[in-house]
């Protein structure tokens, strides 16, 4: 019978709601959670995140997230979650738990002092807290360059504008944005006034002497879209009333600023329908999700996109920084030509690729990098591109391996053979709007400078659970503990240049061994003179283990590991005996790494997965250890 049978569940919701702090710092949590996860009150993927964390404070602080999750998403099962916490097992490694049954039993949590109702705070007193805390931060984070704080789970402020998707802007506190209603660059500052949020609707545009308007949702459906002198035009026909009819292309004769209609529709500024002047008798082709087949339409093809990429470059040179931002619906044909149903078809279903995957491996000539969806804006906005030696915007990726000026990244940067504006016409990687606030499309100093390195731990692939220092000298981002040796607070506060454990071994590798040694010499050696060796080969092998399955005691989530295992290792034991000092010669250092090898290949001898991995780990140890120390083959 249920032991709490008389409660309601409004009652053991309440209890749950004021003891999530308690339960949130168990003597054991793992059993704990184990047991949620047995009752399906926990999904798999936030049991292995938690169970895997390393730090007290930070499992801590995870584990009053789940519980924080299971009262706002699971509240209907609240019964189910004390029935199976209070299992005798349970409380005896958690004696607190006992405390708790007690309390909902002999019903004392009735003289718990009263809670005070919820008052959501008015939009005023929101803004006055958000700006005391931003002065706060910024007092508190003088001199502490590279600490910054990487949480992804802060809902967003109401006055923040985001892009597109909310999945591909990062969340931010922010202050809400005026409209300008006049030119919003300081004087002497220059930049493009279709931009600005005072022509977010239609456009000064010229062809010849002659002036009119252009009303870009218009110019989208293909109706009349110039106004000039009272009279509406499509742009063949404003072309034709200015004189230019001889042009035959409004694209190159019609302008904003001084710059062609076609140049602003292929980098994304504007959006242009299907203006059938004249048909050159092209056959259409089924729509594949590769644009690296011919595209045809009714108005231009590639040799007129070149031609008018060519007659750009003389209007102005300061114009090719922005050349390449794109946009959600053109493609990278012509820009502005039609789509045919089996194209929208496409579109619409993905182009076959997974909607779901947040990373994909690009090139660009012979330079590869990998493409983060969460950090992707536009060509120029967001440094979405992440290589051995630094992010770059796809702009920045093409120039970094062609070193051209004017390519353009949608069809140079190539993702499984296909260039990467397949990606943005199937929708995969949505384009922010021009008009877009977020701190990718309008960074912040701050901003930028954390666009320079990973949003993750190299380490433990987890972010926003507390400060992650930067490396100045190349991507990699790690927690203070994660990272080896320690990084300490006295390090936080220097304003100095930092440099991970990573740079150092690789700038005094060449220098540190000149002569080829052999392995039993090395194992003997003291590892007190070469920490930074085994420093850098522990924390390559934590980088690799991606999916930490060698990073955590097997012990917390196999079942009778140690009846086969008799010596369990793993590589967070390794480091803390590391850090602590607890090696004497490289070779012991070496065993344990080994014994990790062993114990995987003895327990794994009929799961083929774990033990490739195993096996594929170890490889890559035994490269590294020989590079690091110079051993002859």
């Amino acid at each position: 019978m249920d032991q709490l049978y008389f409660l309601e569940s409004e009652e053991l919701l309440q209890f749950f709601h004021c003891r999530k702090t308690e339960m949130s710092s168990l003597e054991n949590p793992h059993t704990f959670l184990s047991q949620l996860r047995d009752h399906n009150l926990i999904p798999e993927d936030r049991y292995k995140k938690v169970i895997r964390m390393r730090s007290k404070e930070n499992m801590r602080q995870a584990i009053y997230e789940v519980l924080d999750w299971l009262e706002s998403e699971r509240s209907e099962h609240i019964r189910l979650f004390w029935s199976c916490v209070f299992n005798e097992t349970i409380m005896n490694q958690n004696p607190s738990l006992k405390l708790l049954r007690n309390s909902l039993i002999h019903g004392t949590f009735h003289f718990d002092p009263k809670l005070p109702e919820k008052v959501e705070r008015t939009e005023r007193e929101k803004r006055e807290k958000l700006a005391l805390s931003e002065n706060e931060e910024m007092n508190a984070n003088a001199g502490k360059k590279r600490r910054k704080l990487r949480s992804m789970s802060t809902s967003n402020d109401e006055a923040e504008q985001p892009g597109p998707s909310s999945q591909l802007t990062p969340r931010q506190r922010k202050k809400s944005k005026k409209l300008y209603f006049s030119s919003p660059l300081k004087k002497g500052e220059k930049g493009d006034i279709w931009t600005w949020p005072l022509y977010k609707s239609q456009l000064p545009v010229t062809c010849g002497h002659m002036k009119g308007t252009l009303v870009r949702e218009k110019l989208a459906k293909g109706d009349k879209c110039i106004l000039a002198e009272k009279q509406w035009f499509t742009p063949t026909e404003f072309e034709k009333f200015a004189g230019k009819e001889r042009s035959k292309n409004w694209k190159l004769s019609i302008r904003c600023s001084g710059t062609p209609l076609g140049k602003l529709i292929q980098e994304g500024h504007l959006k242009s329908a299907n203006y059938n002047r004249r048909s050159k008798g092209a056959k259409k082709l089924p729509f594949t999700s590769s644009r690296s087949a011919t595209e045809s339409d009714g108005e231009e093809g590639e040799d007129e996109e070149s031609n008018l990429e060519e007659q750009e470059d003389q209007v102005s040179s300061s114009e090719e920084e922005n050349c390449t931002d794109g946009t959600e619906e053109e493609g990278g044909g012509g820009g502005g030509g039609g789509e045919d149903t089996e194209k929208q078809v496409e579109h619409q279903s993905g182009g076959g690729f997974d909607r779901s995957q947040m990373t994909f491996t690009v090139t660009c000539g012979a330079v590869s990098g990998t493409l983060y969806k969460k950090r992707f804006a536009s060509g120029t906005a967001g440094k979405s591109i992440r290589t051995e030696t630094s992010w770059m915007s796809p702009v920045e990726f093409v120039k970094a391996a062609s070193c051209q000026t004017d390519g353009s990244w949608k069809k140079d940067i190539k993702y499984d053979g296909k260039p990467l504006g397949d990606l943005t016409e199937a929708k995969i990687l949505v384009i922010h709007s021009l008009l877009c606030c977020c701190r990718l499309c309008r960074p912040q100093s701050e901003d930028l400078e954390n666009q320079k390195n990973d949003d993750e731990c190299c380490i433990c692939k987890s972010e926003g659970e507390e400060h992650l220092v930067e490396c100045d000298h190349c991507p990699r981002s790690f927690h203070p503990i994660c990272h080896l040796p320690h990084v300490e607070d006295n390090t936080l506060m220097d304003e100095r240049p930092w440099m991970c454990t990573f740079c150092i071994f690789r700038a005094v590798q060449e220098c540190r061994y000149a002569d080829e040694r052999e392995t039993e010499a090395v194992m003997s050696r003291q590892i007190s003179q070469h920490m930074l060796e085994c420093q850098y080969l522990l924390l390559y092998l934590l980088s690799a283990d991606k999916e930490q399955t060698f990073t955590t005691n097997p012990e917390l989530y196999i079942k009778n590991y140690s009846v086969h295992v008799k010596t369990p290792m793993w590589l967070g034991c390794i480091a803390d005996r590391l850090q602590g000092s607890q090696y004497k010669t490289v070779g012991q250092f070496v065993s344990d790494v080994q014994l990790i090898f062993t114990n995987c290949a003895a327990f794994n001898r009929s799961n083929a997965r774990f033990l490739a991995m195993g096996n594929q780990l170890k490889q890559q140890f035994d490269g590294e250890f020989k590079k690091a120390f110079n051993i002859r083959h």
